[in-house]
């Protein structure tokens, strides 16, 4: 990690061939063909479960879905340099980090088939549900690793978030307050160039990262589509974070290749033209030509992976159609730890309400 900007990291170039003498590359020098391996499995089964989350939104299985396609080594490289005992705090899209960190793909749908109001146990698991207010995962991110290093944990605390995280207040206090008192946070912003409409250029005439340095954290940009420059920094943040040195800031230069989520038309605002050349950094083909210059790639393997990609996609289609309905009357359940009296009225009242709805006897 730096506290001045430089190009950004990478150690595979898109067509697969590695950047020699490149920084940050002696941190991820024990990955071999089996670790490379690894990762690119991950990166497919996670776009194979988009594919199928996307299709199932369309007919009308889901209520939404925010796609992470083009964003997979950003999610699946830094996952992997995360310790068991991490806490993650996410937003709305980093689906890789669930799959990583080992979520059920059963569970995933049921907050967005919305029938329930979480997926997972986040303390099972270390990881977070979905957040959907933007930025505010900074601020809980920041205030769990003070309380970690009041308890004497030696973890990392890490806050995912989008370019447009970046223009909200809760982020600039997150990341004033973690260097004020050295929280240990990794902040991870994927850069994917578009806040909705919005790209990212009209937000900062500066690299995103130099927001950071501007409150005195290390930061750093990374090629977001190269899975193994992404473990590394990250590696490094986590490192860092967890011996007590304080926050740092990556900034993983990536690509939202389809819409924000399932009810946004990016045709309106971007042409195919903006696509193409991001569709030549492709993380998951990086891969995969790096492989097969490396002598590591071969037809069983493949076969295998897709194969595991789309029993798992399978499995999320069958957790999603298994969901039913909850009981009106579970909305009020865990909205606090204990009994309130303003909510056991509200309880009455919304009880009252649906019997309003029931059939009159003859």
């Amino acid at each position: 990690m730096t506290d001045k900007m430089v190009y950004p990291v990478q150690l595979v170039q898109p067509d697969g061939r590695r950047v020699h003498g490149a920084r940050c590359a002696e941190v991820v020098a024990d990955v071999d063909a089996r670790g490379l391996r690894e990762l690119y499995e991950d990166m497919v089964v996670v776009r194979r479960i988009d594919t199928e989350a996307t299709a199932l939104q369309r007919q009308g299985q889901l209520g939404i879905w925010a796609p992470s396609l083009g964003q997979e080594a950003a999610q699946v490289g830094s996952a992997h340099a995360l310790h068991p005992d991490d806490y993650v705090f996410t937003s709305y899209r980093e689906h890789a980090l669930a799959y990583c960190r080992g979520v059920d793909p059963a569970q995933w749908p049921r907050l967005w088939r919305g029938v329930a109001l979480s997926c997972w146990d986040p303390n099972a698991l270390a990881l977070t549900n979905p957040a959907i207010v933007v930025g505010a995962q900074g601020l809980h991110a920041t205030g769990y690793a003070l309380g970690a290093h009041l308890d004497g944990a030696e973890i990392a605390t890490v806050a995912y978030f989008g370019d447009g995280a970046t223009s909200q207040g809760d982020l600039a206090e997150a990341l004033g307050f973690a260097a004020s008192f050295n929280a240990g946070v990794v902040f991870f912003c994927q850069n994917n160039q578009w806040a909705i409409s919005e790209p990212v250029h009209l937000q900062s005439p500066i690299p995103l990262a130099q927001r950071a340095t501007g409150y005195g954290i290390p930061s750093v940009q990374v090629d977001g589509n190269d899975v193994l420059a992404v473990l590394a920094v990250t590696r490094t943040a986590v490192a860092r974070a967890r011996d007590g040195s304080g926050p740092s800031f990556i900034e993983a230069l990536t690509y939202r290749m389809g819409p924000h989520t399932t009810s946004d038309d990016p045709t309106r605002y971007r042409t195919g033209a903006d696509l193409e050349p991001w569709r030549a950094r492709d993380p998951i083909d990086r891969v995969r030509r790096l492989l097969e210059r490396e002598g590591a790639w071969d037809d069983a393997f493949d076969t295998r992976v897709r194969e595991k990609a789309d029993d798992t996609a399978a499995a999320f289609r069958a957790g999603t159609l298994a969901l039913t309905d909850p009981d009106p009357m579970t909305l009020f359940d865990h909205v606090y730890t204990g009994p309130h009296p303003l909510l056991d009225e509200e309880r009455d009242r919304y009880a009252d309400y649906l019997r309003t709805f029931e059939e009159v006897p003859s």
